[in-house]
């Protein structure tokens, strides 16, 4: 039986949502991670780190917040193995979904969480998939996760452990497949991961099963800790 740990990128600068805020500090480049982010990558590898003696295989996509979320957390990992990069765990690009937001309705959580769903909503509909995200339709972006599964997959094999590092978008679509969820409801699951989650999935002989999602214990306090969820 192999085990696949999925993690949700650390907190990026606005940048990776398509926002240009001149106030926001970028201290992991343009995209990348936040300090916070960094340390809550780092915590997440420090709690996979505790759950499994060996790590055989570790991925990520190639967008900056997933990888540099991939380094953090490897640092944390006595004998990690060298970071693969498969674009196929990349998120659907936002902003041809939302349109040109600005830095204040970006701030403004609600305002922004709105036209996303509604931007969402009219791609997962149109199935004459004439509504694109990044050139990308809806059908695409399945497809494409769904491939980088497999991948995943592959490398479990039996008896390994792999950590793939990805974002809410793309690490829900997988899961609302396995979980028989349908596609206008997957949006819901989506917006409940918090940056640097973990989700544990066992691989056998049957098939992939889900044994945790979105834990993110480690992150939280009575305080608030360094639970985040953009």
């Amino acid at each position: 039986m192999g085990v696949i740990y999925l993690v949700r990128h650390g907190q990026a600068d606005p940048n990776a949502y398509g926002i240009s805020d001149p106030t926001a500090t970028a201290p992991n480049g343009p995209g990348g991670l936040t300090d916070s982010g960094v340390m809550q990558a780092k915590l997440t590898g420090a709690l996979i780190s505790s759950l499994t003696s060996t790590v055989t295989a570790a991925v990520s996509g190639d967008l900056p917040r997933q990888s540099q979320t991939l380094a953090a957390v490897l640092g944390q990992i006595a004998d990690a193995p060298t970071p693969q990069v498969d674009p196929g765990w990349n998120e659907y690009e936002l902003p041809a979904l939302v349109g040109n937001a600005t830095v204040d309705e970006y701030r403004d959580g609600r305002n922004y969480q709105q036209r996303l769903d509604a931007g969402i909503a009219e791609w997962i509909a149109d199935t004459a998939e004439h509504h694109e995200a990044g050139g990308e339709t809806f059908g695409a972006f399945t497809d494409r996760v769904s491939a980088a599964a497999q991948r995943a997959q592959e490398l479990a094999g039996s008896g390994q452990t792999v950590i793939a590092v990805s974002s809410a978008g793309s690490i829900t679509r997988w899961l609302a497949e396995l979980w028989g969820i349908p596609a206008d409801r997957w949006p819901a699951l989506s917006r409940t991961m918090v940056n640097a989650s973990v989700s544990k999935l066992v691989v056998g002989r049957s098939g992939v099963s889900v044994v945790s999602f979105n834990e993110h214990a480690h992150l939280a306090d009575r305080d608030g800790g360094l639970a985040t969820y953009r």
